[in-house]
């Protein structure tokens, strides 16, 4: 449930549009195959550093077929500056079979069957759905989770709850970008500890929930 007015969400998102127009996942990819692979790898970790071991990764990988043909213990040479790596690199190789196997080597656009991968969950299967199929979904990260409650615009705990709650709020005119705005807000402004509330382009509108107590 939200605790802000209606009107007050509406000016949230125009602002945070105004601020950032076209906002980009900061995920480095050069196909919706590689994007696939750095959301999976960016679990429980920075997209900084999943940028990192990437890096040569990608210059060598942008197929299901390559990354096979390169082998687990091979892509676990690339990776291994990325938390939880041999299971990621064990789940990584499963999924580019499957992709090979039922769905012609392309990442497919429906969640339930990005669900059905290896590996993918609803948060991941909804960044593909947002990034790769401009979908208007909602993935919820830690980032999320903090800022959500702490602005108002949602009183859930978990991320389904938040995921509900944004979706039922956003007006569809910023739905699709949604996840953008409020995720590099996070990431940048409203941190964990000690938020810039003094550069906040919505400072004057959210509630500051519990800050007193940060």
């Amino acid at each position: 449930m939200t605790l802000l007015a209606r009107d007050t969400i509406e000016e949230i998102f125009r602002r945070l549009k105004e601020a950032n127009p076209e906002p980009k996942t900061e995920l480095h990819s050069v196909n919706d195959y590689t994007l696939l692979v750095a959301v999976m790898l960016s679990a429980q970790m920075t997209d900084r550093g999943v940028n990192r071991a990437t890096a040569e990764l990608f210059r060598k990988v942008t197929s299901p077929e390559a990354m096979l043909a390169l082998g687990e213990e091979g892509l676990k040479e690339h990776i291994r500056s990325v938390n939880l790596y041999p299971t990621k690199a064990r789940h990584i190789m499963a999924m580019s079979s499957i992709l090979i196997d039922r769905f012609g080597g392309a990442v497919p656009s429906t969640r339930e069957e990005l669900e059905s991968l290896p590996g993918v969950g609803r948060k991941t299967a909804n960044v593909i759905l947002n990034v790769v199929y401009s979908q208007p979904v909602m993935p919820v990260d830690t980032h999320l989770l903090r800022l959500a409650p702490r602005t108002g615009l949602s009183d859930g705990s978990t991320p389904r709850a938040v995921e509900e709650d944004l979706m039922g709020i956003i007006p569809s005119v910023y739905a699709r970008d949604a996840h953008h705005w409020l995720l590099l807000h996070g990431r940048y402004v409203c941190v964990a500890r000690k938020p810039k509330c003094d550069i906040c382009c919505i400072s004057d509108l959210c509630l500051k929930i519990g800050l007193s107590r940060e």
